[in-house]
């Protein structure tokens, strides 16, 4: 086992990952493309509405980041949905241009009219959705209304994605159905494993995944959610059994607690897995943060990877090693993502940071007695604000204390 696999200078991860006992379970593919949900289930978070105009800037940032496929719309939600979509088309984008579509004709003829490189086939497979969402819907209606649209999709020169919504939760001999019946049709191109309520975990997925290239001998994807947690962990596990394509959003933008996140996903399958993507790893931060301006969505600050701590240290032990070694302190170097390692001071803080706090500041250091006196006051009037220090707060102690 080669040490840098593990340890290099964009990150530094555990060594068993890496270990051919592990590994040798596996049956990764060799790079891992990225099917970028932000601009139709990202939109679906509640209150997050894009104007044509942010589809299409949104999609240019997207195609700098190095996604391999943007799923625009489902065109028949408005005009203006339908708009945005011709104007992605048009700008030529080096990511394939791919929309929602269900099992019926408006569908994949607005997918037509809009000149896209592929379709989504939605249709409903979970029993939740056939017992209350669709409950006029036989699972032999989904079987022939999926062969039907699927074949002349493909008739029409689309890439055709079969999409079982809400899968996980199917029947299983009926799910077993699908993807003989349908799943095995040369119309089919690909095949995702829809975790709709993100509910699956990590080793079912193994299972589902074996199973779905076993029976169909096609691409398998995975589409997710995080509503437990799971969704990052779901996604790679599902790369383990051999998916190849990973459905992923911006920040995790998504209905309910989102979608599997692009920026975590894509570091876990490099950094973990050594599993290689056409992300810009540096871009990452970046790009995150314009998208998620334009559609007004808070993240938390320490959301792994794109958070605004998710690179910054208040405790004193160690902190020095932020700026001279910041892989003794983080998995991944801040600089491979975009980020810059911070430290900040409050209640946690130790002489050093004092030290460091001066040094940046331009100001001179000062005497043993004066330091601890100045930190002493910081960890005070962190517990009074019940929060941080700031750098002019910390101006204001070292004079009052000089």
């Amino acid at each position: 086992m080669e040490e840098q696999l593990f340890h290099n200078e964009n990150y530094w991860v555990s060594p068993y990952n890496y270990m051919d006992e592990v590994r040798s379970q596996f049956t990764l593919p060799k790079k891992v493309q990225f099917h970028d949900v932000t601009l139709r289930d990202g939109e679906q978070s509640p209150g997050v509405a894009f104007r044509a105009e942010d589809k299409v800037r949104i999609a240019k940032l997207l195609d700098e980041i190095g996604v391999d496929r943007i799923e625009v719309s489902l065109p028949a939600v408005s005009d203006e949905d339908k708009r945005a979509t011709k104007d992605v088309v048009a700008l030529g984008l080096k990511a394939k241009i791919f929309v929602l579509c269900r099992g019926m004709a408006s569908d994949v003829e607005n997918a037509l009219e809009c000149g896209v490189d592929g379709i989504i086939l939605e249709l409903p497979v979970g029993i939740p959705r056939l017992k209350y969402q669709f409950p006029n819907w036989t699972e032999d209606d989904v079987v022939e209304k999926a062969s039907y649209w699927a074949t002349f999709a493909k008739s029409k020169g689309l890439e055709v994605v079969l999409f079982p919504m809400d899968c996980t939760r199917a029947r299983p001999e009926f799910f077993t159905r699908v993807l003989t019946e349908v799943g095995a049709l040369p119309a089919i191109d690909g095949v995702s494993l829809v975790d709709t309520s993100g509910s699956l975990h990590p080793q079912a997925a193994i299972y589902l995944v074996k199973q779905m290239k076993e029976i169909t001998k096609k691409r398998i994807e995975v589409h997710t959610h995080t509503d437990f947690g799971m969704g990052v962990a779901t996604s790679m596990a599902a790369l383990t059994a051999g998916a190849e394509v990973v459905h992923a959003s911006i920040g995790g933008l998504g209905e309910r607690s989102g979608n599997t996140p692009l920026d975590e996903a894509a570091i876990s399958a490099k950094a973990l897995y050594g599993v290689d993507s056409n992300i810009k790893f540096n871009r990452l931060y970046d790009i995150s943060r314009q998208v998620l301006e334009i559609s007004k969505f808070q993240i938390a600050p320490s959301k792994p990877i794109i958070g605004e701590r998710a690179f910054t240290r208040e405790s004193g032990m160690g902190v020095d090693l932020v700026k001279t070694q910041p892989l003794a302190l983080f998995g991944v170097m801040p600089s491979f993502v975009g980020q810059e390692p911070r430290y900040v001071l409050g209640k946690k803080s130790g002489l050093a940071s004092v030290v460091m706090k001066l040094d940046d500041l331009g100001m001179p250091q000062l005497d043993d007695q004066k330091k601890a006196i100045v930190l002493n006051k910081i960890k005070t009037l962190s517990l009074e604000k019940r929060g941080l220090v700031s750098d002019e707060e910390f101006v204001a102690i070292v004079k009052e204390v000089n």
